[in-house]
């Protein structure tokens, strides 16, 4: 009880005003009307339910169990009729094999005797087994035990041995088998599913082939015919069904229920309006597949929501289903529910509107005062939100309007006095930091400007000096490169420092980076340190004109592309890319040379702090300042031994701060 309490306090703190004082004023007024008059209705209505749900369910269920046994009753009958008709057909197809087979042997016999030529026989043999018909379709041939017609109407000549039915089978190996491995005088059947195009047939229909084997000339003797045209009566099955189908849908169930019968596939093979439809994919109101449900089942109750055409909204329906195993068939009786429930839900109906109807009426006026007071409470609070949202991004020109003399009156002038001393500390920290950085940059620049560029110039007079004048055999020239070379490496250390300090506000006009990597590209192949680097491109041709300063971009381009040569050996290889991405432009400048240690990757961008022999530090910290300035951001991700990889997202639309 504790827990649910501290859980329901804790759900009406999250709640906005309005809503609080709903939770907490509407139930004092609307629930005990409404638990009264629910009582009322529930104890007049149950009985009158639980009546009627028992009789519309038997009444479904026997509907249902009748269904059952009409088609049961159709099956069975129609099953002795096929039998009878099969037994009769096999029978014929055995005397015509067998007379085909007494034909083929007496020819032998003009054989043996000298009488005819083998050729002969066997011609004459031929033309008696072509002159045959069975039924509509059908005819008697003989083949080889290797698939070879020697009698056949339009196919004589023909080796079929490999030929295939509809389902993919072999049938003629089969049957060849079957043959050399059977006595002489039996006569064996085969079935299986043809489509002959040249009758016209649509579909495969099932044939049937008796066959027997003549091991003298090796040959078999086959009588085929379709199944349709010999113990399969389509028409007898089709107007027997027909009548069966018109007692089913003759039988109401309620005033608009029926009864339908749907396949494994979902398709409607009984139905009043829609038999032949396929409705698998049907849902209901509540977009359940209902459907298919009752195919998955097969037997059971289902209860679900159906709009009908013509209706204002859904209705709930009930159906009684079961399962018909012979022909794979899923039989339905359905009905809606307030057919069998129209007593009681009138009864409710009535009840509702007597009972429930002042509770009703007192829960709305309610409703609308709770909502009267949250809006003179809310809007207020609701306004100053947002000031304090556009005071969160950085708006700090913003006020609270002053409405009202209460409490939020006060809060208002508070936070007012509050944003007013925060623009003044933001503008006296803003202006210190930067006074401070500049200064300290500026005197340490000037003093090492002026303390240390002079007395270099002179060395470096000096060391130019002596470099003339000394041979490069002799052992103190080393020493005067070696001189000359640091001199113009503290040089260069007062200059990046100079510019570390000094870096200007860019100039930012529309640029294409494309192309300005392009130029880049083209420099840096001709640079000393990348005469054996690859440098490869993959630019996005889609890349708009972003706001940036071009030349300030070109020195942290040429920058970086000198660190990766610098990290590369012979043969390696830079690549440049470039891609759009939602609100920024990507660029990657990836290598795969000696990479950075993941200690040094958290201080890359330090001023003084670098990995090379004779680095200065300030290449890195020049290149963060400016991207920074551009409002962008840059990455480093390195694997040892493996490459770097440098990332840099510019924005493709430039804030005004």
């Amino acid at each position: 009880m504790v827990a649910m309490n501290r859980y329901l306090f804790k759900f009406v703190n999250k709640l906005r005003i309005r809503w609080k004082l709903l939770v907490v004023v509407l139930p004092l007024v609307v629930v005990p009307l409404f638990l009264s008059g629910g009582l009322i209705g529930y104890v007049a209505t149950e009985q009158s339910y639980r009546g009627l749900t028992a009789a519309s369910r038997v009444d479904l269920d026997h509907m249902a169990s009748f269904t059952l046994d009409l088609l049961d009753s159709h099956y069975r009958q129609y099953e002795v009729y096929q039998a009878d008709r099969k037994r009769v057909v096999l029978q014929e197809l055995d005397a015509l094999v067998g007379l085909a087979y007494g034909l083929v042997v007496a020819e032998q016999e003009q054989f043996k005797q000298g009488r005819l030529e083998l050729a002969s026989a066997q011609n004459s043999a031929r033309m008696a087994l072509k002159s045959t018909d069975i039924g509509g379709t059908g005819y008697l041939y003989a083949m080889t035990s290797k698939g070879l017609l020697t009698a056949h109407l339009a196919r004589e000549g023909e080796n079929i041995f490999d030929a295939q039915d509809e389902d993919g089978r072999y049938f003629i190996r089969e049957l060849c088998k079957n043959a050399l491995e059977s006595d002489s005088g039996k006569v064996l059947y085969i079935v299986y599913p043809w489509r002959n195009t040249a009758l016209g047939d649509s579909r495969p229909r099932q044939k049937i082939v008796a066959y027997r084997y003549f091991p003298a000339w090796d040959w078999i003797i086959a009588a085929g015919g379709y199944l349709d045209e010999t113990y399969e009566n389509l028409d007898f099955e089709q107007s027997s069904f027909a009548i069966l189908k018109e007692q089913i849908k003759n039988k109401k169930v309620g005033e608009t229920g029926y009864i339908y019968a749907l396949d494994s596939e979902g398709t409607l093979t009984l139905h009043p309006a829609d038999e032949g439809r396929n409705i698998l994919d049907q849902r209901d109101s509540d977009n359940r597949a209902f459907i298919a449900e009752m195919l998955e089942k097969k037997d059971g109750w289902i209860r679900y929501p159906w709009h009908s055409l013509g209706e204002k909204s859904p209705r709930m329906k009930i159906a009684r289903y079961r399962y018909f195993e012979p022909w794979d068939w899923v039989i339905a009786v359905g009905s809606y529910e307030d057919e069998f429930y129209g007593p009681a839900e009138r009864l409710k109906a009535r009840i509702i509107s007597h009972v429930l109807l002042l509770p009703l009426l007192f829960g709305l006026v309610a409703v609308a005062l709770v909502f009267l007071a949250s809006k003179v409470l809310s809007d207020p609070i609701n306004e100053m939100i947002a000031v304090i949202r556009r005071v969160k991004q950085g708006r700090l020109n913003e006020e609270m309007p002053v409405t009202s003399q209460d409490e939020l009156g006060e809060l208002a002038r508070t936070f007012n006095r509050m944003i007013r001393m925060l623009r003044r500390h933001q503008a006296m920290e803003s202006t210190l930091a930067q006074q401070g950085k500049m200064a300290s940059l500026g005197v340490l620049s000037s003093g090492v400007a002026h303390e240390i560029n002079n007395p270099l110039g002179v060395i470096l007079g000096y060391a130019g000096y002596l470099e003339k004048k000394i041979p490069a055999d002799d052992p103190n020239f080393h020493f005067i490169h070696e001189i000359k070379r640091e001199s113009k490496r503290c040089k260069k250390i007062v200059q990046d420092l100079l510019s570390y300090a000094r870096t200007p506000k860019p100039v930012i006009e529309p640029t294409d980076l494309n192309s300005l990597l392009e130029q880049i590209v083209e420099f840096s192949v001709n640079h000393t340190d990348l005469r054996q680097v690859d440098i490869r491109t993959d630019f996005d041709p889609a890349l708009p004109l972003i706001p940036t300063d071009a030349d300030q971009l070109r020195q942290v381009s040429i920058n970086l592309i000198l660190n990766a040569a610098a990290a590369l050996e012979a043969g390696g290889e830079i690549s440049l890319q470039t891609r759009l991405e939602t609100e920024w432009v990507r660029v990657e400048i990836r290598d795969n040379g000696s990479g950075i240690a993941s200690e040094d990757l958290q201080k890359i961008f330090e001023p003084f702090f670098t990995t090379k022999a004779r680095g200065t530090g300030l290449g890195l910290a020049i290149t963060k300042q400016i991207i920074e300035q551009h409002q962008g951001e840059i990455s480093i991700d390195s694997v040892p031994a493996v490459g770097t990889s440098v990332v840099i997202l510019l924005p493709l639309v430039r804030e005004e701060y």
